[in-house]
């Protein structure tokens, strides 16, 4: 057939009569196409003319520049202050930092979350200028959550910062920094960040002005803040040839201008909303810390059956949140501060007549990278009741700076003893768990109020209120639409007042919000929350429904992927939460067929009939996981002698050692960090000295792989 071909000549026309009216209709229907709208009228919903009700959507707002060099330059700033905080303390230290630098010493300082900023530019750092880093340490070493990307940035095997210098070369040549990192000393690896940043900060050519500080937030972090930080100012003035003997403070600078408001529009008014999506009612999302999402409680119960102690369940609903979590994740919740310190606050202050006026409060640092402290507009009671931690003892820095603005001299020099003698504070202030409203208050001449404190100082100093983080005690395997938490709330009586009580915030506000569910009488005496939430959003009195402000933070803190490792969980009282959802897990596992490891647990408490939590699901559970599983109690108090978790390991030392060494199974623990989390280490270094007849220098250099391995996770708390 080839051979029929014809192949036209090269002088005659290739596209006939046919083709030529295919080619036009084609193209007519192409330019319908793309007028379409022209022609038969758009499908399109009409625009919205200027008369319109219906508000145009606003523009999406643009990202905000990473390069701090750039702004460095444009602002003529010398130091800058970069901080990585998960709970705002290493912000303070930096906002505190940077005010210091500028008023007793001249320095330019500009203060800047590593989040915000592109970190691979460290390495056009100018010469002339000096960076504090104040770094802390979240759990067992791992970075908080904005500094992730640092962290990611540092620690990569080829890390590639702006222009491309290999690590021999020394790319941070030109970086002078300063450190002062914040971790927990009951944690094996405190300070980690800290220590890591210090270590490849050097290893990449940077040189460190000073010692590196350390402080341990289990009880001494502003004493080792302030014991650290005037050797280091020396350091610094002699690194930028600051003559610190001609240096003279001047008057005070205000970080902040307060301006009250006559003219406003009240739907644009803060009233604790964390975000202006919050205050849109709007938001879809996503829910993080900056953007909390209200979510109702579905339920609540007491654990405890106890006349003295109180132990909540409590379960909230993230149906239409779009949230997700793993089993072993945390949960925060938002907490609100006790109207009677809000009160006390307002009236000490001069500010209970105004308690509603609306302000806003404004950064006088053009250059500052955030405008705004809180949300604004906002009222006074609100800046109280929701923004700042008003709660928490002031810190003797903070009562030494008031003293120059007491009212009397009686007033100054209370104040100043308070701030200059450690011991002083410590019995007086730190042990009797004194706020800073209780302590204006005993210096308040005839229970006056003390307006010659300036309120800029007051929102300068006391750190922002944040959320608390709660094990998740559910699985999402289960449970995906809820959440549970187990909270024992907090009260005690201070030794040095034992006539007064103390209130935990959060897990108080918990327990208040628990019992308006459960329709239990509030104690006068208890801290008084407004649970209603701003605007009344978060309760509906027609249903008694309650919401709460809630995000989850991603953990480490996990089940093994196989679901034939076994597991060794070691969870006394309520570090038992996030074991619960383990344990709701694996029997989901064992019911769809899936062969499991050994489950144990090792949960302990003071008496099997007053606070053993979750005791008859407990026994169900285990009975659907069947004979290759145990729960091992350890009731304190139910014997002369008192018996621990860690003497229940002792105990079963070989089947512990089957489990973890033999079967390479995970071990687990969740509680308390300062003496249960160590007592469970030691034990388990005894029971490999004995069982794998290894030598104490080589059973904690085991137990010690386990852990870098993940083999051995803890979730603890001081």
């Amino acid at each position: 057939m080839a051979d029929n071909v014809e192949f036209n000549e090269p002088d005659e026309p290739i596209i006939d009569n046919f083709d030529l009216i295919i080619l036009c209709i084609f193209g007519v229907l192409t330019l319908l196409y793309f007028y379409r709208d022209t022609v038969f009228g758009s499908k399109k919903e009409p625009a919205v003319s200027q008369d319109s009700q219906i508000t145009p959507l606003k523009p999406a707002k643009q990202k905000k520049s990473k390069d701090f060099i750039k702004k460095m330059k444009e602002t003529d700033k010398n130091v800058v202050m970069f901080f990585g905080s998960q709970t705002g303390t290493a912000e303070d230290y930096a906002s505190r930092l940077a005010k210091e630098g500028q008023q007793r010493f001249g320095l330019r300082t500009m203060t800047i979350d590593v989040e915000d900023c592109d970190m691979t530019l460290l390495d056009k750092f100018p010469e002339d200028c000096v960076a504090f880093f104040l770094m802390a340490t979240y759990g067992e070493g791992e970075p908080t959550d904005d500094a992730v990307e640092f962290w990611d940035l540092i620690n990569s095997e080829n890390p590639e910062f702006s222009q491309q210098v290999s690590i021999e070369d020394k790319p941070l040549s030109n970086l002078r920094f300063v450190l002062f990192g914040l971790g927990n000393k009951t944690y094996e690896h405190f300070n980690e960040v800290g220590k890591r940043t210090n270590t490849k900060f050097i290893e990449f050519g940077a040189r460190r002005i000073g010692e590196a500080g350390e402080g341990d937030d289990d009880g001494s972090l502003e004493e080792d803040f302030l014991g650290w930080k005037e050797d280091m100012w020396k350091a610094v003035c002699d690194e930028m040839g600051i003559d610190q003997n001609e240096v003279q403070s001047g008057a005070r600078i205000s970080m902040y201008k307060i301006t009250e408001l006559e003219d406003y529009d009240v739907d644009q008014v803060y009233f604790g909303e964390h975000s202006e999506q919050a205050l849109m009612s709007n938001s879809d999302g996503p829910y993080d810390q900056k953007n909390p999402y209200p979510s109702k409680i579905i339920n609540s119960r007491e654990l405890f059956n106890s006349t003295n102690r109180n132990c909540v369940h409590m379960e909230f609903d993230i149906k239409e949140s779009g949230i997700t979590y793993q089993s072993g994740d945390h949960v925060a919740i938002w907490p609100i501060n006790p109207e009677q310190e809000v009160y006390r606050l307002l009236k000490v202050l001069g500010l209970w007549e105004k308690k509603d006026t609306i302000v806003t409060v404004e950064n006088t640092d053009p250059s500052a990278s955030k405008k705004y402290p809180f949300p604004v507009p906002t009222t006074y009671a609100t800046i109280f009741r929701y923004y700042l931690d008003i709660h928490t003892p002031a810190s003797r820095q903070f009562l030494a700076t008031l003293a120059s603005y007491a009212p009397t001299e009686e007033g100054k020099s209370r104040l100043t003893i308070l701030g200059q003698d450690k011991e002083t504070y410590k019995s007086e202030v730190i042990d009797a768990h004194l706020t800073l409203g209780e302590v204006l208050e005993n210096i308040s001449p005839n229970g006056k109020s003390l307006d010659t404190i300036p309120l800029d100082l007051i929102i300068e100093t006391l750190p922002r209120l944040q959320s608390r983080y709660y094990s998740i005690s559910s699985s999402s395997k289960v449970t995906q639409d809820t959440i549970h938490i187990t909270a024992t709330i907090l009260t005690f009586n201070p030794i040095t007042e034992p006539q007064k009580t103390v209130y935990g915030l959060a897990t108080n506000y918990i327990h208040q919000v628990h019992r308006k569910l459960r329709n239990i009488q509030h104690p006068d005496k208890a801290p008084y929350y407004l649970y209603n939430g701003p605007r009344n959003k978060y309760y509906d009195e027609d249903t008694n429904n309650i919401k709460f402000a809630v995000h989850v933070r991603r953990s480490n803190f996990k089940l093994p992927k196989n679901p034939k490792t076994p597991i060794v969980m070691v969870g006394p009282g309520t570090g038992v939460a996030p074991f619960r959802g383990f344990i709701i897990e694996r029997a989901k596992y064992k019911e769809e067929g899936y062969d499991l490891g050994d489950t144990v647990l090792f949960f302990g408490c003071r008496n099997s009939n007053e606070d053993f939590l979750y005791k008859d699901e407990f026994e169900e559970l285990f009975n659907i996981l069947g004979e290759n599983s145990k729960l091992i109690t350890a009731f304190s108090r139910e014997q002369e002698s008192k018996v621990y978790v860690q003497h229940r390991l002792l105990e079963n030392q070989k089947y512990i050692w089957d489990l973890i060494y033999t079967r390479a199974g995970y071990f687990y623990v969740c509680g308390d960090a300062k003496n249960m989390a160590r007592d469970v280490n030691n034990a388990l270094i005894k029971i490999a000295q004995s069982c794998g007849e290894m030598s104490e220098e080589d059973a904690t250099a085991y137990i010690k792989d386990l852990r870098g391995q993940g083999r051995y996770q803890e979730d603890v708390w001081s």
